[in-house]
């Protein structure tokens, strides 16, 4: 790279490492590894919240995360992740609908009986 796209891409740095040319390339290099690493993990981390918050909207309906997903595959609903994640927060009828089709098709879900929560005093 360029000195010219060295202090483009530097530019916002603290320091030196926005306008001393050695430290700029090096500081750039790594500000790169990060962004190719972080874009991969971004997909895992968000994967990860989808998961949670359908399990979130599944117990509150006395299914857990892994149940549920088994009886929407039983039942061929093929809706993804993302999918299920907004309609748990924001359609919560339909997404009760999806919780109670589950439930049909799976029997191992009509039995879930969630323990009431700790609290600490």
């Amino acid at each position: 790279m360029n000195k010219d796209k060295i202090f483009k891409l530097a530019k916002g740095f603290r320091g030196r490492a926005k306008n001393c040319i050695r430290i700029a390339r090096e500081r750039v290099e790594k500000a790169l590894q990060y962004s190719y690493r972080d874009r991969r993990n971004k997909k895992r981390d968000m994967r990860s919240l989808w998961i949670q918050r359908i399990n979130a909207g599944t117990r509150q309906h006395g299914v857990n995360y892994g149940n549920f997903m088994h009886g929407l595959m039983k039942e061929n609903i093929q809706l993804n992740r993302k999918v299920l994640s907004e309609l748990s927060m924001h359609e919560p009828y339909s997404f009760k609908a999806l919780v109670d089709i589950s439930k049909n098709a799976f029997p191992g879900n009509k039995n879930v009986v969630i323990p009431p929560r700790k609290v600490a005093v």
